[in-house]
């Protein structure tokens, strides 16, 4: 098992290398360090004076990927993919174009992320498991029937009508929580309620229908059979049985998520005012702050990694037969 983990995580370095190169490219293939520099010090009346000291104050004065006008090694390493790349993989994130540090921005806004992202995840799965086990449990009947068309429709709502309506009816109308907004301690809880509740509904029509469509795959087997032969009840054979045997698929879905708990919600917290990760990531997308940018893309890409390998290892907790090769 150590071995395969190790493994693994040697396959991630050309995966982290690859990821922070295309993101470079694509960054830089839009925006020049010169349009930065522009954005930072305001478009109008900027000097071309005030740009270089912008762009040698943050090292954004060197060339891109190559400088022929350095010697040796100095031709890669002397560039700003080198000196903005290399030090992510210690995990030293450096400052963002406003001159805070990134990694203690990260630190204190990963909280209020967790905090709606984590009630999301964990009461959007016990509904959505609960749901597709109610219509694999009435299957083939009026109430299956409606809850598929119930699915059907909720998936076909774009998430954005859940956020503005549940804003405008329970904020606007009944004045029940805060439109938007955060706060400390326990006052967090009346601000993350109404995005919790959204997430949660906004997930169960695509969730319960896929997992409803596992689950019914799984009914139609041989062991579901003999266990009705046994004499065990629809309730037990669906829990004890069924639900078990479906759990690598489930798996596979679920533990893939959970780090990307970790990044946030862009919409939910755009909308609803959450100083979390997922806003500090579209705020930089607006101000071209490719540092920011950059270190979101690579801790998104490394959790991504972290969660496959979870997955895998998980596998093997929930059927013996797999094994780590």
């Amino acid at each position: 098992m150590l071995a395969y983990i190790t493994r693994r995580l040697l396959y991630a370095l050309p995966i982290l290398i690859g990821v922070n190169l295309i993101t470079f490219a694509l960054f830089f293939v839009v925006n020049s360090p010169d349009d930065m520099a522009r954005m930072q010090l305001g478009i109008k009346r900027v000097t071309p004076e005030a740009i270089e000291k912008w762009k040698a104050e943050r090292g954004y004065d060197r060339p891109l990927v190559w400088n022929e006008r350095a010697t040796g090694t100095g031709k890669a390493t002397e560039t700003i993919f080198f000196s903005k790349s290399v030090r992510m993989f210690a995990f030293d994130f450096g400052r963002a174009d406003d001159g805070r540090d990134i990694a203690r921005e990260i630190r204190m806004r990963m909280g209020p992320s967790l905090a709606v992202a984590l009630p999301v995840f964990v009461l959007g799965l016990f509904a959505t498991l609960s749901f597709a086990l109610l219509l694999v449990y009435f299957r083939a009947t009026t109430l299956d029937f409606a809850g598929v068309v119930l699915c059907v429709a909720m998936m076909s709502i774009s998430g954005l009508f859940y956020i503005i309506g549940g804003q405008w009816l329970v904020s606007k109308v009944w004045h029940l929580v805060p439109i938007s907004g955060f706060g400390d301690g326990l006052d967090a809880a009346k601000f993350v309620v109404l995005p919790v509740a959204i997430g949660v509904i906004g997930g169960i029509g695509a969730g319960a229908r896929w997992y409803r469509t596992i689950f019914l795959e799984e009914i139609g087997r041989d062991y579901v059979r003999t266990a009705r032969a046994k004499g065990l009840s629809e309730r037990l054979v669906l829990f004890r049985h069924v639900l078990r045997n479906a759990m690598i698929p489930i798996l596979t879905g679920v533990i893939v998520v959970i780090p990307s708990l970790f990044l946030g919600s862009l919409l939910i917290e755009s909308f609803f005012g959450i100083p979390g990760l997922g806003s500090y990531t579209i705020d930089a997308i607006n101000a071209q702050d490719f540092a920011v940018v950059r270190a979101m893309v690579f801790i998104g890409s490394l959790l991504y990694i972290v969660g496959l390998l979870l997955t895998d290892i998980s596998y093997t907790l929930v059927d013996p037969r797999v094994r780590f090769q």
